[in-house]
């Protein structure tokens, strides 16, 4: 064994316990099997490295140039007719063989995703979130609640829930006299209430300027005789009926977390679904925070 080759292994003992190093050091689980292919792939790297720097080093020093040129050349520098290398051909042939493989046999087989395992790592996060705030109290959920406002909300509600002066829904008021006139007018069915769509057009003029108006005032004072078109849905009190229709009165959990689950269009675009995205302490302790914004 000559010198070079003994540098080279040596070279290559050096990454590999290195890389051995860094896993212990960090921790790293290699039952995991996207760690342990990755360990794997270092170690035959050390050694590719190795063995490829040995023979083309050794190759360099020993070849000499032959073979038929090719006719074309520029600016007299010609190149040589070889063949391609063995080990060239047979690494294409093999990773046309390996994909042919991975995507009919050793992916359906193995089926491992790591979207997969994401999802399933959230999903076992957020049952134990789940179970450790079964029954937070009014505070935990006040700050909860901010902090995910802060964060999701904020960034087109405002830090105050204000609504960016008017390019959001307003969380310090319930609705706008225009907002409410837009509804009166256009009809709703955006968070899929029990009673179904609100149909367009169930009073208009001023039978509908009267119910905008009481409505946006907090309904204060006499309730106007109109609003006899709203009750049938939204109980005398405006209030929704227990969850049957939109709450006109305050903003309520339901109407919360409704709008959360289905999203809603708005002046800025649509507001998306976030479902997916909060647990259900998480969507309580948020409508927990924005009932305080008045």
């Amino acid at each position: 064994m000559n010198g070079l080759m003994i540098k080279a292994l040596s070279f290559a003992v050096v990454l590999i316990l290195a890389t051995f190093y860094v896993v212990n050091s960090m921790n790293i689980d290699l039952s995991d099997p996207i760690n342990m292919i990755t360990m794997i792939g270092a170690i035959a790297i050390a050694v590719i490295t190795a063995g490829v720097s040995v023979k083309y080093i050794n190759q360099m020093k020993s070849d000499t140039a032959d073979g038929k040129l090719a006719e074309e050349n520029w600016d007299g520098i010609g190149e040589y007719l070889n063949e391609l290398p063995s080990g060239w051909a047979f690494s294409f042939l093999g990773t046309m063989i390996w994909g042919v493989w991975y995507w009919f046999i050793g992916y359906p087989l193995n089926a491992f995703s790591q979207i997969g395992q994401y999802n399933e790592e959230v999903l076992a996060y957020n049952k134990k979130f789940e179970a450790t705030y079964k029954n937070p109290s009014v505070s935990v959920l006040k700050e909860m609640g901010e902090s995910i406002f802060l964060v999701k909300c904020a960034p087109c509600h405002g830090t105050t829930g204000d609504g960016l002066s008017g390019k959001a829904q307003d969380f310090t008021t319930r609705m706008s006299k225009a907002q409410i006139l837009d509804i009166i007018a256009n009809g709703s069915n955006q968070l899929s209430y029990p009673m179904g769509a609100m149909p367009a057009g169930m009073v208009s003029g001023d039978d509908a300027n009267v119910i905008a108006t009481w409505i946006a005032s907090g309904m204060k004072g006499e309730k106007p005789v109109a609003f006899t078109a709203c009750a049938s849905c939204h109980g005398e009190d405006g209030k929704g009926m227990a969850g049957m229709a939109p709450n006109l009165a305050e903003y309520d959990d339901t109407i919360i977390i409704k709008t959360l689950e289905h999203g809603k269009k708005g002046k800025l675009g649509t507001m998306p679904s976030f479902k997916t995205m909060l647990t259900p302490v998480q969507a309580k302790s948020l409508s927990a925070y924005i009932k305080t914004l008045k």
